[in-house]
């Protein structure tokens, strides 16, 4: 199979003895020399068909059906993920309508064929069934390392925080392993307003899959016009407006008065695999920042149609997703200010004998507390290309998080070392903090060896100190590896030159 992938991809066709069937040269023909990744009619083509289609025992197979929205360079708005998936809501709804749909990411696998069954108990459930929009699944990884060297598993926000939204009005949607309710993504009988009869949750499909009509509907609402003046995105369907979209659409569903269930049995419903690389892991939070600042600052916020279309709590408990990304600022006021004031012998927090020191340290603690690199790094530039776009500056776009695996990357995960060979401008600030506090805690030593205040440099040595202990990968990335995942020279300048460019700028603030 994967020679004659590769002989298609080369030769830029679908030879004749690779067609089987008429239905299959019918299909291939769509492929012209004007067919692009990025501009192309809408592709369904169904593959199985479970009224005809049988497996070597006789029973019959599902229905498996290729579906590819239109793309084109005149239409482009394909608001990326939620564009693709309410293509699909749309295409299944013409086609089969069935009752419960499971969005499920390419790269996690069922790992429990109970699974559907444990849904349907509670979807069967008339004290639940009313107000149930969907039921979420954690996300688990088996090929995570033993001591998850960068944090992938997100159990606060996988497991523990969604515990917490369960006994409110439910957890949010995680993007993948989570089963909806047809009619919470199209809206109940009193208020869906369907462009087209077979559009409607209570539509019953009498055509088969394959008849002529019913391909001929599917196309239509696959078409990139088609959601132009309704209402798909904002009322109906995955809610654009987010690169969240995920945490986006269940935040809007509970808005609507939908509760949503967290499982969360003893063997895993779904498995799959994560990031090992650790720019690919940045990246992906970067996008996350931007879109979670999108939904905060919104005129849906969280803080105030939030609380108002649900509850206090759980729009709070969004609030704190949605806000999260702004923690990046005094982490970053932390990395940096305290060790440049301490290079110019500038004491910038209380004595120890003072009390506002303790004040401080908690406050010191409480920042350190969070995750250091991620903040530095993927919230902070998150949190200002946010505000870049928002003045017209910069447009996000959205970066598909690689998870194809090297084989040495994935040794050296395996061995729990840091991946830093990309030469990714998310590297620059978090190096530039690495070098800054580095130089900055030596010279505190030297100014206390040397007979100086102590008392009033200890918190700032502390500070430095302990963001020094947990830059060591960085270090050893710079200067004591030859491997591949080793720091790029490029960044290694950057973020050096950049170090003395903040030193001078605040040496001349700390002399006034």
């Amino acid at each position: 199979m994967k020679l004659r992938v590769e002989n298609v991809v080369k030769r830029g066709e679908v030879s004749e003895i690779y067609i089987t069937n008429d239905q299959e040269r019918e299909a291939f023909e769509n492929w012209t020399d004007a067919f692009t990744p990025q501009d192309h009619p809408a592709v369904i083509q169904v593959l199985l068909d479970s009224s005809s289609d049988k497996d070597i025992t006789g029973h019959c197979l599902p229905n498996l059906i290729y579906v590819s929205r239109q793309k084109s360079k005149t239409s482009p708005g394909h608001h990326f993920k939620a564009g693709a998936l309410n293509v699909l809501l749309r295409v299944s709804t013409i086609m089969t309508n069935a009752p419960i749909v499971l969005t499920q990411d390419c790269d996690m696998y069922s790992n429990d064929p109970q699974t559907p069954l444990r849904v349907l108990c509670y979807v069967c459930d008339p004290g639940i069934e009313p107000t149930l929009g969907f039921v979420q699944f954690p996300q688990r990884f088996p090929g995570i390392n033993k001591d998850d060297t960068y944090g992938c598993e997100y159990k606060h926000l996988a497991e523990i925080h969604v515990i917490g939204f369960d006994g409110i009005r439910g957890p949010h949607y995680c993007g993948t392993g989570t089963f909806f309710r047809r009619r919470a993504l199209l809206g109940d009988l009193s208020n869906v307003k369907a462009e087209i009869l077979q559009l409607r949750p209570d539509h019953i499909v009498n055509k088969p899959i394959i008849s002529p009509d019913v391909l001929a509907l599917a196309h239509h609402v696959a078409s990139c016009s088609y959601e132009k003046q309704n209402k798909w995105g904002s009322e109906m369907g995955f809610r654009y407006g987010s690169l969240v979209e995920d945490l986006y659409t269940g935040y809007r569903l509970h808005c609507d008065g939908w509760r949503s269930i967290f499982c969360n049995p003893e063997r895993a419903a779904f498995l799959g695999n994560m990031p090992i690389n650790l720019v690919d892991l940045l990246n992906q939070c970067k996008r996350w920042a931007i879109g979670l600042l999108e939904v905060g600052l919104s005129q849906y916020s969280p803080i105030t149609f939030g609380t108002q279309s649900t509850n206090l709590l759980m729009g709070l408990g969004y609030s704190f997703h949605a806000f999260s990304p702004i923690l990046s600022i005094p982490v970053t006021i932390y990395a940096f200010v305290p060790q440049l004031a301490l290079l110019s012998g500038v004491s910038v927090f209380p004595k120890k004998s003072e009390p506002w020191f303790f004040l401080y340290l908690f406050l010191f603690l409480g920042s350190y507390g969070q995750d250091f690199v991620e903040n530095l790094s993927s919230f902070s530039l998150g949190t200002a290309e946010y505000c870049l776009k928002s003045i017209g500056l910069s447009t996000s776009g959205f970066i598909v998080t690689n998870k194809v695996i090297d084989d040495e990357q994935n040794k050296r995960y395996s061995q729990g070392i840091f991946e830093f060979g990309v030469p990714s401008p998310l590297f620059v600030p978090p190096t530039t903090a690495a070098i800054i506090n580095l130089f900055s805690f030596i010279w505190g030593t030297v100014l206390v060896l040397s007979g100086s205040n102590k008392e009033g440099l200890f918190l700032q040595m502390l500070l430095a100190g302990c963001i020094v202990v947990t830059c060591f990968p960085i270090y050893e990335a710079i200067a004591l590896r030859s491997d591949k995942g080793k720091m790029a020279t490029k960044i290694t300048i950057m973020a050096t030159l950049l170090a003395g460019a903040l030193y001078t700028a605040t040496s001349i603030v700390f002399k006034w």
